[in-house]
């Protein structure tokens, strides 16, 4: 039987969970909610960065990331921040998809699947 481990468990929803060797985010979102969808995307991808390190994985290891924007006008801004993080080489199974979101002012989240 293997273990699962959560991290930064709260009433709804644990940041993270690790099963078999798998790591797997919940949706990301900026906390700055007047940015633009650059700086939101920049700002989601830096908390991936800081989760995925907390338990010993990083970019390099993605497997799958979702892309939901609220408005599909914003995938050239939002790509922009992409492009400039993903590792080269590296990158993920990738999708993205217009949105409603929880929070009218969320301009973009993302959801990872990666391995440790």
């Amino acid at each position: 039987m293997s273990s699962i481990q959560r991290y930064h468990v709260g009433p709804r929803l644990s940041e993270i969970v690790v099963h078999n060797n798998t790591v797997y985010l919940a949706g990301q979102v900026a906390e700055s909610l007047e940015k633009t969808v650059r700086g939101q995307a920049d700002e989601v991808l830096a908390a991936i960065d800081r989760l995925l390190g907390e338990v010993g994985s990083d970019k390099q290891k993605l497997l799958s990331v979702t892309i939901y924007l609220a408005d599909m006008a914003d995938y050239d801004a939002m790509n922009e921040a992409w492009s400039e993080w993903v590792s080269s080489g590296n990158t993920p199974a990738r999708a993205t998809v217009e949105a409603r979101l929880a929070d009218p002012r969320y301009k973009v989240e993302m959801s990872v699947t990666a391995a440790l």
